[in-house]
């Protein structure tokens, strides 16, 4: 495989097409669904037919056959409007389906791949538990122990996205199975014992579905076992790499909505005058978010090619979702200084985008993660 800095004209076309509909479906709806903390699910069901769940998953199970660099271009389109949905998607994709698509069995996937892939259903990822933060492993409390052939889980999970909507079908769940023995278990979400709280009340990502699980007594066979008994922990790392990629898109995203943004408002905008374009302090700072958009672009895409490629990309991932979630948080505050008041209200795009920007240096990954990882890799 050949780089190149062009996409392919397939992957430039449906670039546009999902542009469109961010556009002309989401960018309306979008201050008012975040303004009431409301779980869109009519226009996820619309992104559902247009397949955007089933972009990178072959065709034999609903999915469109194609790339990681193509799903990742339609999180940045929708992310350019919203990331609510942005992570929607991305969390839908790459944590509901593809751990089922990597390390599920066959007919695991049979049962519940398809309907994920159309976008007719979501799936969750429970990792992360009360007090765990960056140390997942050693704060994991939840255990399954198994019983002839069932497990029985007992635990809490936090911060899942996905898992409580009208939608969600299944919650992959990271539990200990044994002494130091991690493990990933199928849970549908009709299963008794199985529940979750209400939405956290989040400073941004207001429409995307955040919520607190438990797990109490819950029973389901050992066939929902994901992969390997003993292989969750090496599951989630490599979940976790291929998350910091979208990651990365979806910062992008932010970065051009808030470059879209700042470049209209600053041409119609006059003070003294003129133009508030016309001035070199607002000028210079819509020209820094270019630069960092431009740059972390391609940062995300280098990875991408690696992935594909079948080559190594833990740290480009890193390096992308590291550099790619700091510059949005600076262009979510510059463009903020730049709409002056009308910036600290969520009627505007930039104002969400402010409220939205900091979770992007904590998921998939805090930004101190990110630099261990890239230091370990260079043999600190």
């Amino acid at each position: 495989m050949s780089l190149s800095f062009e996409l392919e004209p397939e992957q430039e076309e449906f670039r546009r097409v999902v542009a469109a509909f961010a556009d002309e479906v989401i960018a309306p709806e979008a201050a008012s669904f975040n303004a009431e903390g409301r779980f869109p699910i009519e226009i996820v069901r619309q992104m559902g037919e247009m397949g955007l769940f089933g972009i990178p998953f072959a065709a034999e199970y609903g999915g469109m056959d194609g790339d990681y660099l193509t799903f990742c271009l339609a999180i940045e389109e929708i992310g350019r409007v919203d990331q609510s949905l942005g992570i929607t998607l991305e969390a839908g994709v790459g944590l509901g389906a593809a751990p089922l698509d990597e390390f599920g069995t066959e007919a695991q996937k049979q049962r519940w791949l398809p309907e994920l892939v159309r976008g007719e259903k979501l799936g969750g990822f429970g990792l992360t538990e009360t007090g765990g933060g960056s140390d997942v492993y050693g704060a994991t409390r939840t255990k399954a122990v198994q019983e002839g052939d069932e497990w029985v889980i007992d635990g809490t999970k936090q911060f899942i996205t996905n898992a409580g909507t009208d939608m969600t079908s299944i919650v992959t769940v990271t539990a200990f199975t044994g002494a130091g023995e991690m493990t990933s278990i199928i849970v549908p979400v009709d299963t008794p014992g199985f529940a979750f709280a209400k939405p956290y009340r989040k400073v941004g990502w207001h429409a995307s579905d955040t919520r607190e699980l438990t797990f109490d007594g819950v029973r389901v066979p050992v066939t929902n076992t994901l992969g390997e008994r003993g292989a969750g922990f090496k599951q989630f790392l490599k979940t976790l790499d291929d998350g910091r990629i979208a990651i990365s898109a979806l910062a992008v995203g932010m970065i051009q909505g808030c470059i879209d943004e700042c470049v209209r408002y600053a041409g119609e905008r006059e003070a003294f005058g003129k133009p508030i374009g016309a001035n070199q302090a607002i000028a210079f700072k819509i020209a820094d978010m270019e630069v960092a958009a431009q740059t972390a672009r391609q940062m995300y895409r280098y990875a991408c090619w690696r992935k594909m490629a079948g080559k190594g990309y833990k740290r480009e991932a890193s390096i992308a979702k590291l550099y790619s979630s700091e510059q949005a948080v600076t262009a979510a505050r510059e463009a903020t200084q730049i709409f002056g008041g009308m910036g600290f209200t969520t009627e505007t795009r930039v104002g969400r985008f402010y409220q939205d920007a900091k979770i992007l240096e904590i998921g998939e990954g805090t930004s101190e993660v990110q630099r261990m990882l890239i230091a370990r890799d260079l043999g600190l």
